[in-house]
């Protein structure tokens, strides 16, 4: 339960530290929405990501793994689709914001088991 809590904060100031970094991506509300945005993150890694990802197996083997920032950025574009204060312009800011969720996380992950 704490874990799930803290990936949902987590996720919520990855989206913060995107919208900062990367012009295109927007965000309307305080710190409860961006727990929101975490959630809702969460959940669609949790249940959509998985499926996605295998189905593009052919093409993440074919660009040897790049092809998990395309699957990254659309994940993020789905998650503004479902929220109303998300707001992405472009394929090419939902990339890079995909990218600064996906490092932010692994940075995260290596802090935390060293």
């Amino acid at each position: 339960m704490i874990r799930s809590l803290a990936q949902i904060a987590l996720n919520g100031l990855g989206v913060f530290l995107a919208a900062w970094l990367i012009p295109g991506i927007d965000y309307q509300g305080g710190v409860w929405y961006l727990l929101l945005t975490g959630l809702v993150i969460g959940l669609i890694n949790l249940l959509v990501k998985p499926l996605v990802s295998l189905l593009s197996l052919p093409l993440i083997v074919l660009t040897l793994g790049l092809f998990y920032l395309v699957i990254n950025g659309a994940m993020l574009l789905l998650a503004a689709a479902v929220l109303d204060g998300l707001a992405i312009d472009g394929c090419m800011a939902a990339i890079l914001g995909g990218f600064v969720l996906a490092l932010f996380n692994w940075l995260v992950r290596i802090a935390r088991f060293e």
